[in-house]
């Protein structure tokens, strides 16, 4: 059996490399975080060949005496914290002692550095192991970091290396994280002599424009929520411009960029209600805790975090997403789709109106259609009364006619919008009857003729075990027959549904998930399969009225902006898109 014996330093550090530094990107993460903690207000990145043939980090912080160099280039050797109490509540981004280390053992590098009030810089060079005796430098202030031929000694590592565009783009996601979780720190990107990135001190909004695009800030909602020692702010994009891949997720806690399964759940959940299937949200997000409360020494690489009360940050992160979400009633939606920068979710503005003149629609169903579907309406005015020139327009103004049985068109301040008449209908149902539930059961409607249909044995045998639970959700099943059953009552929200249908759909998901889980777990994909059922279908055709009651219930419900299944329900098109379709003013 081999002896144990101590390793060289030069390989303690290599394999420390190894955790800490895999590739170019990893290595200017540390050095960013080191400029960060430093106090700088100005940070200047270079690299060429994608950071294997240089990574240049210059700072205007606080900087590095001259005895302490040497120091520097240790591992394990640190100012950041000193103590096992330290460690329970670091608040910097470094803490380990490393990062310089690790990047020193695989490279060639140069730390030069500059304290206020030192008549001139230091400078300390180290290859592999060899450190150089410190030497008078140029240096303005603060401190200079070079790295290059990253890998020299180590071929088996550069060779998993990627090519350069690779390495680079991983190099620039790293600095874009900085970046967006300090907007009041200038900096600077090169890449092989030429400018990428630059950056002068400047609000988060500005920043978070610059970085992820115009189109994010435009098509997103500003948060700020706070509770008992927990605060998250940032910016969510609104589900009807999620994407197909997790490119534009930034979540940091205190300040650090993280990827945690925790709060990666709370937001999966938040908008789990409105987000189309394989579709990821857009998030800049700031969690604040108290360091003492979460711990960053899980990985080496500082990217893990692990939270005392696990529980407590999913519900606070996870309410403070759906609130926000909540808010996302059309009206407020439409005022952002049309206003073109970060939304407040508060409310959205109202316009006067232009006098808008009758069509001739050739609507077939009686207005008294729509009663049974929301009920009486009794502060919706006649279509002549909400025409009159000087009226304050709603969000989502007035119905001007239906198009193919499908969509509604209506004209707002703003232009054109087009209303998905069914995925709006669907979202408004649901949320009625989540509404419903959550004051502990769905008001039943008894059917004034019962409604007898045949079904499977297995749906007679459900409602035989599950007559409650079927009460509990507005259904009055019982059976008649082995294959038979009546519908006595239905959800009164849904008395215009198809009930036969309803019935055998409601049936299926309680038998295939239980109960229990059909109100808890899978209570939503319930509620929304009932809604489905009772949104008004395409080709049924409706009164300027009726289309106005749809527009004036999207405008008060929560979430309206999506259906059920995170499609879009409207659309804006405003004058000026109009104008340009038709080239006028040219």
């Amino acid at each position: 059996m081999p002896e144990i014996r101590i390793l060289p330093e030069l390989l303690i550090n290599q394999i420390a490399a190894g955790e800490v530094v895999d590739r170019p990107a990893a290595a200017l993460k540390e050095l960013l975080e080191n400029s960060v903690d430093a106090g700088a207000r100005e940070i200047s990145v270079q690299l060429v060949g994608g950071g294997v043939k240089l990574i240049k980090v210059v700072d205007d912080g606080s900087g590095i005496a001259r005895d302490e160099l040497p120091l520097a280039l240790a591992r394990h050797a640190t100012s950041k914290v000193a103590s096992s109490a330290d460690l329970e509540r670091v608040a910097s981004l470094g803490f380990r002692g490393e990062a310089l280390a690790s990047i020193a053992s695989v490279s060639h590098l140069t730390l030069t550095s500059r304290c206020a009030g030192d008549k001139h810089a230091w400078t300390i060079s180290a290859s592999g192991p060899e450190l150089s005796a410190t030497a008078p430098a140029s240096l303005a202030s603060g401190t200079s970091v070079e790295a290059r031929d990253l890998y020299f000694n180590t071929p088996a590592r550069r060779k998993f290396l990627k090519s350069e565009a690779t390495e680079y783009a991983h190099c620039e996601e790293a600095f874009k994280r900085i970046a967006l979780s300090r907007s009041k720190i200038g900096l600077t990107l090169q890449h092989n002599g030429r400018v990428q990135w630059h950056f002068k001190a400047q609000p988060l909004a500005e920043r978070i424009s610059a970085l992820i695009a115009e189109e994010f800030r435009a098509a997103s909602l500003m948060l700020d929520e706070a509770s008992t020692g927990l605060r998250l702010r940032g910016c969510i994009g609104l589900p009807a411009h999620s994407r197909t891949a997790r490119d534009a997720q930034y979540f940091f806690v205190n300040g650090r960029f993280v990827r945690d399964k925790l709060l990666s759940h709370a937001v999966r959940q938040a908008y789990q209600d409105v987000l189309h299937h394989e579709r990821h949200p857009a998030f800049v997000l700031f969690f604040e805790i108290d360091p003492a409360q979460v711990d960053v020494n899980v990985h080496p690489t500082k990217i893990e975090v692990r939270f005392r009360d696990a529980r407590g940050v999913h519900q606070f992160v996870f309410h403070a997403l759906n609130k926000a979400l909540s808010r996302t009633a059309t009206g407020a939606t439409a005022a952002s789709e049309s206003g073109g920068a970060v939304m407040n979710a508060a409310g959205a503005a109202h316009a006067i109106y232009a006098r808008q003149g009758g069509m001739a629609l050739g609507v077939a169903q009686p207005a008294a259609f729509y009663e049974t579907l929301f009920g009486r309406r009794p502060d919706l005015p006649p279509l002549e009364e909400t025409t009159v020139a000087g009226n304050t327009a709603p969000p989502l103004g007035y119905a001007l006619a239906q198009l193919s049985g499908i969509y509604i068109l209506a004209q707002n301040e703003q232009g054109l919008i087009i209303v998905d008449m069914h995925a709006a209908h669907e979202r408004i149902m649901y949320e009625k009857l989540k509404g419903a539930l959550d004051d502990h059961e769905i008001p039943m409607q008894p059917l004034l003729v019962p409604v007898t249909f045949t079904t499977e044995a297995l749906d007679v045998a459900t409602v035989d075990e599950h007559h409650d639970i079927l009460r509990k959700i507005g259904l009055d099943l019982a059976a008649v027959s082995p294959t038979t059953l009546v519908a006595r009552g239905v959800p009164a929200v849904l008395q215009d549904a198809d009930v036969p249908m309803l019935a055998r759909d409601v049936l299926r998901e309680v038998r295939e998930f239980g109960a229990s889980r059909v109100l808890t777990e899978r209570r939503n994909e319930l509620l929304a399969t009932m809604a489905c059922h009772a949104a008004v279908r395409a080709n049924r055709k409706l009164t300027v009225p009726e289309m106005n009651a749809l527009l004036r219930e999207m405008e008060e419900t929560e979430r309206s902006g999506q259906c059920n299944h995170g499609r879009p329900t409207w659309h804006q098109i405003s004058i000026a898109e109009l104008d340009r379709l038709f080239m006028r003013g040219r």
